[in-house]
Order: structure tokens, then C-alpha cells, then sequence
């Protein structure tokens, strides 16, 4: 598989609600960050939207299957749309890949539209790749918005 495969494969476990073979896919010191501020540096020091790593995301995983996360129900229903895939490097065994990515969800009678800059970390495993650090900057992540529901 290539890399680029492998990010429309990713997308398309989201949008076909396959959350636990997606979290399959992340290692095991993976780390998932939605920055708050643009350029934003430290997820440590400074707030972001989400930054979780492997624990975090598969306790994300289950409160969208729970059936009391009414806050969640119904789940989304979404496309995401990946797109100008370029390599930035490789260092340490991990391919660095950078792209873009619209996520158009429906909910609730809703549709709602996010667009984001989009990093990749991947480690090789076996002849695919297993998501080591992703990185996802919304163009709007300083504005209002409105509780995302939806795994970017």
C-alpha cells in the first residue's frame, strides 16, 4: 500500500463508522491533535482543541458506540475528502506527509463543512503503515465550532 492509499483508507474507515478498525490503525504512542491557534507550536503548554494520545482516542472511540452518549446520537454521517498529498521527509523510520482534507458531516438535519491542513507521521508496518502523529489544523480552529462531533 502506499501512503496515499493508506490516507484514503483511513478516510474512508471514518466514513463508513468503522472507528475501531481506524483506532487499528494508530500505534501504540500515537498522539492526535487538533491545535487551537494557527501555528500553534506545544500541545503541552498552550490549549488545543483535542490532543489525545492512544489512551485517549480509544476512550473517544467507545463513548461513540456507548448508548448514552446521547450527545453523539445520531452519528454523523460523512465524507472525507483528501486531497495534495505531499511528502515533507523521512527521519527515525517515519514518513512525514502533509494534505489537505474537507469533512462535509450530516447530522441532526444539518450538514456542516470543516476544511483543514492535514499531517501525517507514519511508521512502515509490514507492507502498510501504522499512523504514529496526526496532526489536524482547521482553517477555522479560532472560530465558533459549535461541538465537533465528528473524527477528523
Amino acid at each position: 500500500m502506499t501512503p496515499e492509499q493508506f490516507l484514503y483508507y483511513e478516510a474512508r474507515l471514518l466514513d463508513t463508522q468503522q472507528y475501531e478498525e481506524w483506532l487499528a490503525l494508530f500505534t501504540p504512542d500515537a498522539t492526535y491533535w487538533l491545535p487551537l491557534e494557527e501555528r500553534q507550536k506545544d500541545p503541552i503548554e498552550t490549549s488545543s482543541i483535542i490532543y489525545d494520545d492512544r489512551t485517549l482516542l480509544e476512550l473517544r472511540v467507545k463513548q461513540y458506540r456507548h448508548a448514552r452518549a446521547h450527545a453523539r446520537q445520531p452519528l454523523a454521517r460523512t465524507v472525507h475528502q483528501i486531497s495534495n498529498i505531499v511528502p515533507l521527509g523521512e527521519a527515525a523510520q517515519e514518513l512525514r506527509l502533509a494534505s489537505t482534507l474537507v469533512v462535509v458531516e450530516f447530522r441532526n438535519e444539518k450538514q456542516r463543512l470543516y476544511a483543514a491542513l492535514v499531517e501525517h507521521r507514519l511508521r512502515r508496518n509490514g507492507d502498510t503503515f501504522a499512523i504514529a502523529h496526526k496532526r489536524v489544523d482547521l482553517v477555522n480552529s479560532e472560530g465558533e465550532l459549535d461541538g465537533i462531533a465528528v473524527l477528523l
